[in-house]
């Protein structure tokens, strides 16, 4: 069975499970993927989280206040997980792109695997794109900051992130309007950021925040979502290594 820690947002781990399920599509019920979702709404503010100072996931703890925050949200992500483990998963994924800030420490705490969605999108990556391309990111501004993806990319592709004004006035806000519930709005704010990566001839963007891929592809079928040359949706990628994993 496979284990889903949710509530990173709640609509992403909605959209996780819906991806599941899409991509695996049975004649009967019981050809579906058996997987349990928790959806810990109440895991604290992940971005609120991080240090202002921190730089990479080597500096985690460079203040006490940093710590202490650090660690509340470490004990959340662990109680969650060991209620997956203690319900007979096999594995667990976390469809949110900012907690896997806390992958390493989790890891140590869970008997269990836990895939590690940045690096499934590397190794996707890889495959689907030449090594020195530039790739574009989207993401909240505590993905960026701790490097979750940069660890991964750094060495085979220039990775490039939009400007400051354009990750306040266009990622931020199209992130906050999803989980708000209006995604037409946020389809709408995220297409400057859009515009600039593909303006800086990235061949691929990916989409590190769970709440991008429902506001671009909104109102478009799952074929469209899966065909896509250019976007990289890491709930999508997961959601394959999941079941490529599961089935092993």
């Amino acid at each position: 069975m496979i284990g889903i820690l949710g509530g990173m947002g709640t609509q992403a781990g909605l959209d996780f499970c819906n991806k599941l399920a899409v991509l695996n599509r049975g004649k009967i019920d019981q050809e579906y993927p058996l997987f349990l979702l928790y959806n810990k709404s109440n895991i604290p503010g992940r971005p609120e989280s991080i240090g202002s100072q921190t730089k990479s996931l080597l500096n985690k703890s460079t203040n006490k206040n940093s710590k202490l925050k650090y660690e509340r949200v470490l004990k959340s992500l662990l109680t969650g997980c060991k209620l997956l483990e203690k319900n007979q998963c096999k594995f667990i994924v976390i469809p949110c792109n900012t907690a896997h800030y806390w992958y390493e420490d989790l890891q140590k705490k869970i008997n269990i695997p836990i895939v590690n969605m940045p690096k499934e999108v590397f190794k996707f990556t890889k495959k689907k794109c030449k090594i020195n391309s530039k790739v574009g990111l989207l993401a909240t501004e505590g993905t960026l900051k701790t490097g979750v993806y940069k660890k991964f990319f750094d060495k085979d592709y220039q990775l490039i992130e939009p400007s400051q004004k354009i990750q306040k006035l266009s990622v931020n806000k199209s992130i906050k309007l999803v989980k708000m519930g209006n995604v037409k709005a946020a389809a709408r704010a995220i297409k400057p950021a859009i515009n600039f990566l593909i303006k800086m001839k990235c061949k691929k963007i990916i989409l590190g925040c769970t709440e991008l891929p429902i506001a671009i592809f909104a109102f478009k079928s799952f074929k469209n979502v899966k065909s896509s040359k250019v976007f990289l949706d890491p709930n999508l990628i997961l959601a394959h290594s999941a079941m490529v994993k599961h089935k092993n």
